[in-house]
């Protein structure tokens, strides 16, 4: 059961993620998918979970609890984010600037790739100090679909 969470601010503890959560890593991205209507569905659920469980074990992914639930993930290799992702319930609490935060507390200089469509999440990197750097047709991507690099650097 999916306990309610309301929309006040969480402080989440963030920590390495564990192989018991590549559960709730998947089940957050794929839902993510679902519920995009620009975002064409490109991988399985079972392949979400195989990614979420790779992403582990490579070492890469942090995640955002709180009373032991996985409210979101952040995967990083070195100065790269991967992947930051926030459950539904969850979004608009801080939990992604938390895990951001928590990830330029150890990196001078983060990058990343955004969908040109995802402009919540433009928008939010925008607040948090990334700048536009390039643009990519999406032949980069699986979807095919434009994105925008994005950097941060704390010397900026």
């Amino acid at each position: 059961m999916t306990r309610l969470i309301t929309r006040s601010a969480i402080t989440p503890a963030i920590s390495p993620a564990r192989p018991g959560d590549a559960p709730e890593i998947a089940a957050i991205l794929s839902g993510w998918t679902d519920e995009t209507a620009w975002l064409p569905r490109v991988h399985s659920r079972a392949e979400d979970r195989e990614h979420a469980d790779d992403l582990i074990r490579r070492g890469w992914v942090s995640v955002a609890r709180d009373s032991g639930q996985v409210l979101g993930f952040m995967a990083r290799a070195g100065e790269d984010i991967h992947a930051l992702y926030v459950a539904r319930p969850a979004r608009g609490q801080g939990i992604g600037k938390a895990l951001l935060d928590h990830a330029k507390a150890r990196a001078s200089r983060l990058g990343l790739w955004a969908f040109e469509a995802n402009l919540r999440a433009r928008a939010f990197y925008r607040r948090e100090g990334f700048r536009e750097v390039a643009r990519g047709d999406g032949a980069g991507n699986d979807e095919g679909l434009p994105d925008i690099r994005l950097e941060w650097s704390r010397h900026a």
